[in-house]
């Protein structure tokens, strides 16, 4: 999925969730969905129980996080001497 098809799926309000990235016309958050997959919960079990969720939706908020995680910057922390 392209960085456009992910903008047209989710959407960042500051009247909605506090301004957290949902799904757009939802208030179902990105990290929701995120975390559920991450349980291994089903995609049919998450479409189901949230019914104005289409697969494609699930789709773009994993890759929406793939790109936010792509654009942090790491720093290694060094170990301590002893």
């Amino acid at each position: 999925m392209d960085n456009k098809q992910v903008l047209e799926r989710i959407e960042m309000n500051p009247k909605v969730m506090v301004g957290k990235p949902v799904i757009k016309g939802t208030r179902i958050p990105v990290e929701l969905i995120v975390r559920m997959v991450a349980q291994g919960i089903p995609e049919t079990d998450i479409l189901a129980e949230y019914p104005r969720l289409e697969l494609a939706d699930i789709r773009a908020a994993l890759s929406y996080a793939a790109m936010v995680v792509a654009q942090e910057d790491v720093f290694p922390l060094l170990p301590l001497a002893a």
